[in-house]
């Protein structure tokens, strides 16, 4: 009962723009942070950037600058807003939250399915 659908990859050229956005369904008794990840292959999977509930964000430093997350609380959505691609920001991309279902459960992370972003050069 809990879903996390990304949305909005794709092939690009460097410099080009690209907006992710990643949407929660289901019910949650608290949502503490909202946030993406990449892995490319053969690689570790990294932070990107994190968006806390209330307000505060981070940016991982190979995308200061360049990227931006922004979300919307109440839609329980998370964008990345990808400006001056680069072809090493290829990879798969992953939305994840981390909250709990209930006031009697643990915090837990969840994860989408991915969408690929390739930058060619």
């Amino acid at each position: 009962q809990v879903q996390l659908v990304e949305s909005g990859g794709g092939l690009v050229q460097a410099g080009g723009s690209l907006r992710l956005s990643c949407v929660a369904s289901g019910t949650f008794f608290s949502i503490n942070v909202m946030g993406w990840y990449r892995q490319a292959p053969g690689k570790q999977r990294e932070l990107v950037a994190t968006f806390t509930t209330d307000g505060r964000t981070n940016h991982a430093d190979s995308v200061k600058g360049r990227f931006t997350i922004s979300a919307d609380n109440a839609k329980k959505t998370v964008y990345l807003q990808m400006n001056s691609l680069k072809p090493e920001d290829t990879a798969v991309y992953y939305c994840n939250l981390k909250g709990s279902r209930s006031p009697f459960t643990r915090g837990a992370d969840y994860w989408g399915q991915g969408t690929q972003v390739t930058v060619s050069s």
